[in-house]
């Protein structure tokens, strides 16, 4: 039974399922002889009388029923006789065949074509090109295939309007290439005079220099492809575009000095440079530009360096994962970012080697972020890692060259190191020396050699009661490390922010004790405890120190009178004391402190009169504490970020206070967990309740709100309790300030107020004066009352330049807020820096 054709579609597969069993198709029985079956291409045939010969019978010869040779024509094919008797076929030609087989040879012509091999289509005009294919012979095998050359070429147009290149191969030259290559010419002028002079053998060279050609450079064969790129020049290399247009111009030189510096271009053998410019002045953008730049290009037209790590504190991490989104754009460049506390330590150990590991294409995410403690502890995870380019942002971590993480970090395999920090010189030069021997290590030679060539003889030639010699000598020692140093730092002011930022009024408020301050102040310093410390019998200085600061700050802050023998009877008697920090009073006793009673006024003013918001700064805790109870109880908003909160939350936290529709008017900040690195442009004004005897971490924490994206005025205040240990601090801060400021800054005239002996005078008080930094300055622009004239020029780092405003002359500075605080005796002096 024939299978039944099908008229209409049944389902996508054809089964039927679905349909009436009257329309569905029959079962197939004989499948597997049809598929025995030889293939035949499906043309149809319209002639359905077929021969057993391809062609089909004509239609005239079907008719034929009695020829004699019809048994002949039968066999398909036409036949004669010759003229011996033998039959032969003859020749068919198409002109002589009817129609209806000139209609089927179109279908004999397609099966035909169908079954011929394919070749590729050329025409006539394209023979030479066959011809050249044919005789090229069959391609090479697999793997040996040569490798296409491509010429170096810029990766930006160098010559565009706005662009702005790096390096210039018109201009530039590797110092590298060029010491190699005199080297050579000097080598082999040395063998030539030996061999005119026939004195001294000449030596074999290691590298014998070929006189012939090889057979493969005969052939034009390339065995190495860097040979074939030898040829080509180098190209320039330019700054991304979208980066280049939002470059000021002092970040623009910076950019340029750090490219320098780690291309090799000032020192072929040190790679590595300070960037020391001060805060705000944008040094992460500029190392980001760099950090893309060396990824991205070369002068001969491929990467630079393939990985590079970025070191920083914790509470960083993310804030340099976000300014790469915020400059390159989001998905453009994935960094790994690690800060040790929201990872856990088997995921962080598996991330670390994978991508330790990856190498060439595999290489996902070229930039790790890392945080300092984070690194230190996972170095070996690290080891025998090539690293193209380290980034230590707030670098004044390695001032100390024996620490674990200095050793951690100097243990990477990184030739181009760049530190960021503000504050280089922090302490002394061996904390300088530090930093430049991790940069360039071995450039300055031993802790030793620079202790004994540079750093004596410096120190002796700064202290107050130097010879005259001894300045020479320290000042001519000066010059020289200056002139060594000077071609991997650098150093540019706040003063270059004028031009872009509001003004900044800076003041340094001196502030008296209230009377319960003084009382207990006076008693502890002449207790039996601190003569005996000064004797040099007492072992504990500095405990000592660090209640003479708390005190200064707030009596809440020390457990009285156990802390203080003998000080029950300055305790007035409506004070109550607090036990184990918390008070059993709801209100903070202000009235009791000087600062806290000027902090109060400061705070209802900015409540009641401005909608500014302000950031307050403490070392400790504990006054963080008194000041959040503070705000509690007047109601006042306020946000707090100190070394208990989440490092992940930490950014939320900064983002919500910058919102300017939040509540919150007051930001609680610890100096020690987010004094580095935090943006909190929301706020305009800024109070540093303590000093801290590192100038660079008050310099840090001062430097919070007068940044990028400012938009208002912006006052800052250091508050110092006069006649007392916060002002020998401050004394001591000016000091080294001053040596900053001769080795970075390089300037000449800083005056030498302090000696080494002034800073035996801590424990001294002295409750008459009104500021006794103003009384050793011997100040020449002032009188008793007020300033008679103005500094010529306004050093920041030098306050013997600033305004000297007595308390009389509050009542006409710029600041409302000091402004009314000439209608109180708690404000004695006060210095005040103008921006511009």
């Amino acid at each position: 039974m024939a299978r039944k054709l099908l008229t209409g579609y049944t389902t996508p597969f054809g089964s039927g399922a679905g349909v009436p069993k009257d329309q569905r198709p029959p079962a197939v029985k004989d499948s597997a002889e049809r598929l025995s079956r030889p293939f035949r291409v499906p043309f149809a045939n319209k002639n359905n009388n077929t021969g057993s010969r391809r062609l089909p019978v004509r239609n005239a010869r079907t008719k034929v029923k009695d020829y004699k040779l019809l048994d002949i024509d039968e066999q398909g094919d036409d036949y004669g006789v010759g003229e011996d008797g033998e039959i032969y076929r003859n020749k068919k030609f198409g002109a002589l065949l009817p129609r209806s087989m000139l209609k089927n040879e179109l279908s004999r012509n397609n099966e035909e074509t169908l079954r011929r091999s394919f070749t590729v289509p050329f025409s006539k005009k394209k023979q030479e090109a066959l011809n050249d294919i044919i005789t090229r012979g069959p391609p090479p095998p697999l793997g040996m295939k040569p490798r296409v050359i491509v010429p170096p070429r810029a990766l930006y147009d160098p010559t565009s309007e706005f662009a702005i290149v790096l390096y210039d191969p018109t201009v530039d030259s590797i110092a590298h290439n060029e010491e190699t290559s005199k080297k050579e010419e000097s080598e082999d002028q040395e063998n030539k005079e030996n061999i005119e002079n026939k004195e001294i053998p000449v030596e074999r060279p290691s590298k014998r220099r070929r006189t012939h050609k090889s057979l493969a450079e005969i052939l034009g064969i390339c065995k190495n492809p860097e040979d074939a790129l030898a040829k080509y020049p180098d190209v320039p290399v330019v700054i991304d575009p979208k980066l280049a247009k939002i470059l000021r111009p002092h970040q623009v030189a910076g950019v340029r000095f750090l490219y320098r510096c780690t291309a090799g271009l000032v020192d072929p053998k040190a790679k590595g440079c300070i960037m020391a410019d001060e805060m705000g002045l944008g040094k992460t953008l500029q190392c980001l530009t760099l950090m893309w730049t060396l990824l991205k290009q070369s002068p001969r037209g491929k990467k630079t360096i393939e990985k590079c790590i970025i070191v920083c504190p914790s509470s960083l991490v993310r804030n340099w994962a976000n300014e790469i989104v915020k400059w390159l754009g989001e998905g453009v460049l994935t960094p790994l970012a690690i800060d040790g506390k929201s990872t856990k330590s088997s995921d962080l150990s598996g991330a670390l080697q994978q991508w330790a590991v990856a190498s060439g294409r595999n290489i996902v995410r070229p930039v790790l972020i890392i945080s300092y403690e984070t690194l230190r502890r996972n170095v070996d995870k690290l080891a025998g890692t090539h690293v193209g380019l380290m980034l230590a942002d707030e670098g004044h971590r390695l001032k100390n060259s024996d620490s674990l993480t200095f050793t951690a970090l100097n243990s990477l395999r990184c030739d181009r190191r760049v530190i960021l920090s503000g504050t280089p010189i922090q302490n002394d030069l061996s904390e300088y020396f530090s930093l430049l021997n991790f940069a360039n290590p071995g450039y300055l030679g031993s802790r030793n050699d620079f202790r004994k060539n540079f750093e004596n003889d410096i120190l002796r030639g700064r202290d107050a009661d130097a010879t005259e010699d001894e300045k020479n000598k320290g000042d001519k020692k000066l010059t020289e490390l200056t002139q060594l140093v000077s071609k991997f730092i650098i150093r540019r002011t706040n003063d270059i922010l004028a031009q872009y930022l509001p003004i900044k009024y800076e003041y340094v408020v001196f502030v008296g004790l209230s009377d319960m301050q003084k009382e207990l102040y006076r008693h502890f310093i002449t207790s039996p405890e601190i003569k005996k410390l000064l004797r040099g019998v007492g072992s504990q200085p500095l405990k000592a120190i660090g209640m003479l600061k708390k005190l200064c700050n707030h009596p809440d802050l020390l457990s009285l009178p156990g802390d203080i023998e003998g000080s029950e009877k300055y305790i007035p008697e409506d004070y109550i004391p607090v036990s184990g920090g918390h008070g059993r009073n709801k209100e903070v006793q202000t009235w009791f402190s000087g600062k806290f009673s000027i902090l109060e006024r400061f705070l209802y003013k900015l409540r009641v009169e401005t909608n500014d918001k302000i950031v307050l700064i403490s070392n400790y805790t504990q006054t963080l504490d008194l000041i959040e109870k503070m705000c509690r109880t007047k109601r006042y908003g306020s946000l707090r970020l100190d070394g208990t909160m989440n490092i992940n939350k930490r950014q939320k936290l900064v983002d919500r206070f910058n919102d300017p529709e939040g509540p919150e008017f007051i930001f609680l900040l610890s100096s020690k967990a987010g004094g580095c690195g935090i943006n909190l442009i929301g706020a305009n004004r800024l109070i540093l309740i303590d000093p801290d005897w590192n100038p660079a971490a008050d310099q840090q924490a001062l430097a919070r709100v007068w940044r990028d994206g400012q938009k208002k005025d912006c006052f800052i205040y250091r508050f110092i309790s006069t006649g007392t240990i916060e002002e020998k601090i401050f004394q001591r801060q000016s000091m080294k300030l001053s040596l900053s400021s001769c080795v970075v800054d390089e300037k000449e005239d800083v005056e030498r107020l302090f000696s080494a002996d002034n800073l035996k005078q801590l424990f001294e008080f002295q409750p008459e004066t009104n500021c006794n930094t103003h009384d050793t300055y011997h100040c020449k622009r002032c009188s008793p009352e007020k300033q008679l004239e103005k500094s010529p020029a306004m050093l920041y780092g030098d306050s013997t330049t600033w305004n000297h405003l007595t308390h009389s002359t509050l009542s006409s500075n710029e600041d409302i807020l000091l402004k009314n605080e000439s209608n109180f005796s708690d404000v004695t002096f006060a210095f005040q820096y103008i921006s511009h």
